[in-house]
């Protein structure tokens, strides 16, 4: 009898996942995560944020600007939004063009702001000297609420509004 070959059973590992592709699965969940998460951000939360980091860059460019010139500034909210009072052109013929000329409206209609500190005014200061009163405003949108504030010395810096006038 001629001998053959015979198959003998491979005896089966039961494996479980590599490394690898346990890294590869947790990558994936977590890539996903952070797209729900963002998804789901509550958008007045960004609007007023936005809101806020655009009002603290302009306060602090017409503050700059008022100790360029030497000419006092004051900012006042409005029914549409906000203006800059007492801003000139570069070359002190006229009113400033460009950044800080007319009224500016929010960027959502809803947005509001009131002056916290100093307590009973109707505008903020913001020069021409270079050490100005603490000043905070608050914005609000919806149910959200940030604070603006510059201690007189530094910049204008977003803060929690646990404001209580």
């Amino acid at each position: 009898m001629q001998q053959g070959f015979s198959k003998q059973p491979v005896p089966r590992r039961d494996r479980g996942f590599t490394l690898l592709e346990l890294l590869v699965v947790i990558s994936i969940v977590a890539l996903a995560t952070t797209g729900v998460t963002l998804a789901l951000r509550d958008g007045d939360a960004t609007q007023l944020e936005r809101e806020a980091l655009r009002l603290a860059a302009l306060l602090d460019a017409a503050r700059a600007q008022s100790r360029t010139t030497g000419t006092p500034v004051q900012w006042r909210a409005t029914a549409e939004g906000f203006e800059f009072d007492g801003l000139r052109s570069p070359s002190g013929e006229g009113p400033a063009s460009g950044l800080h000329t007319a009224g500016r409206s929010w960027l959502d209609g809803q947005t509001q702001a009131r002056i916290v500190r100093p307590t009973n005014t109707s505008a903020l200061v913001l020069g021409p000297e270079p050490l100005i009163p603490a000043q905070r405003l608050e914005l609000v949108l919806g149910e959200r609420r940030l604070g603006l504030e510059t201690d007189g010395l530094g910049p204008f810096r977003i803060v929690a509004a646990d404001i209580t006038p």
